[in-house]
């Protein structure tokens, strides 16, 4: 039964400070999932540094468009990086790999699709703010104090 309390917009993932990683290297042994994630992990450090950039991964958005857990949804996955304010008070900017991995909509459109990552990336904004409002930053930011290799990326719980 469906629930109308939950969320129309279901937004999860996992957040890695960047800060926190201390080797860039990519171990020889790494799957090619690892390897892609490190890849991308060490293209963001590259393109935007460490201070204020924040890895997301595991990550996906769910739209709900009827009153239903099972007709009408698109579920997207995505990976990217998320920028805050100087103050880590708020997300200026997320740049993200969006990909539709499912949909009960009977087809989705491709300008539709597009208009969708869209939101996608305006759904991540919202909830990362979410993510600093209620604390989930900053304890993120306490539990790293030690630097972490890339080595780790595929299982690390941070």
């Amino acid at each position: 039964m469906f629930d109308p309390q939950s969320s129309v917009v279901d937004v999860e993932f996992e957040c890695i400070p960047l800060r926190t990683i201390g080797r860039t290297d990519i171990p020889m042994d790494a799957s090619p999932a690892q390897r892609r994630r490190a890849e991308h992990m060490q293209s963001a450090i590259n393109s935007y540094g460490v201070e204020r950039t924040y890895f997301l991964q595991n990550a996906r958005c769910v739209f709900r468009f009827a009153n239903s857990d099972v007709e009408g949804s698109c579920r997207f996955e995505f990976e990217g990086v998320a920028r805050t304010d100087a103050g880590d008070r708020k997300c200026d900017e997320v740049t993200l790999e969006t990909t539709l991995v499912s949909e009960t909509c009977g087809g989705v459109p491709p300008a539709v699709q597009a208009w969708l990552v869209e939101r996608v990336h305006r759904a991540v904004l919202v909830e990362f703010d979410r993510f600093i409002a209620a604390g989930q930053l900053a304890a993120r930011a306490a539990e790293a104090d030690a630097p972490t290799k890339l080595d780790g990326v595929g299982g690390m719980d941070v």
